[in-house]
């Protein structure tokens, strides 16, 4: 079980550093957030993970007090990785740094246990104030998002349309994003650890929801979106 922070948010001169474990596929990135966070004396980086199954077995023998984690991850997903984790570790607090646009996996990591989302084109000092407000018990999001969830409350219907994607699950998106990527049935079967029929039955759900008329237009979509998305 996660340690208690409750009593380190006020981070006085004799309490405990707060252990951050870094999660993302890319060591360039990971050594940045090591560099950017050991300059703040309240924070030390307990540990890092390039994939899921890694990052679960990071959680379980070095117990931080918090995660900042990626969506993409060398095997597997953070939202999947947040739904496996956080029933069995309730208090550790995540927070997601992503190249993914907020706009669509924002709402889906809160949903998933994350405590806060920022874009990996944030400043450093708009990461660490995230830091700090996830660690004193607030939800960090930027004002982009914080305005499109108070619209999504004043609607009649309680949501505000942006994208036809948003009609897919977790994991057909995560399907479709991997389509877009180029991968194969098969492929992607592997990476997800699912078998090529449920694949397949992913591929199906995501053509009829996204009135798709078969798969070449299926794989065309997908990789206009995920180019297009990698770029923005």
């Amino acid at each position: 079980m996660a340690k208690s922070i409750e009593t380190r948010v006020e981070w006085g001169l004799h309490q405990p550093k707060v252990r951050v474990l870094l999660v993302d596929d890319h060591p360039v990135l990971r050594k940045g957030l090591a560099q950017m966070i050991s300059q703040d004396p309240r924070l030390v980086v307990c540990g890092e993970a390039e994939d899921a199954p890694n990052a679960i077995r990071a959680i379980e023998t070095l117990q931080p007090d918090f995660v900042i984690m990626d969506i993409s991850l060398k095997h597997g997903n953070g939202i999947e990785l947040m739904k496996i984790v956080k029933p069995h570790f309730p208090r550790l607090l995540i927070l997601v740094l992503s190249m993914h646009d907020e706009i669509l996996y924002a709402e889906r990591s809160l949903r998933a246990g994350a405590a806060g989302y920022v874009m990996k084109d944030e400043s450093p000092e708009q990461l660490l104030l995230a830091i700090r407000l996830v660690l004193a018990g607030e939800v960090f999001l930027s004002d982009r998002m914080k305005s499109r969830m108070l619209q999504q409350l004043a609607n009649r219907n309680g949501h505000v349309p942006c994208s036809i994607l948003e009609k897919l699950t977790d994991r057909e998106l995560e399907v479709f994003r991997l389509i877009g990527t180029g991968l194969t049935t098969r492929r992607i079967a592997e990476e997800l650890h699912l078998s090529m029929h449920t694949v397949q039955a992913y591929r199906e759900f995501i053509k009829a929801k996204l009135n798709l008329r078969n798969s070449t237009e299926l794989v065309q979509h997908a990789f206009h979106w995920t180019h297009v998305h990698a770029a923005a």
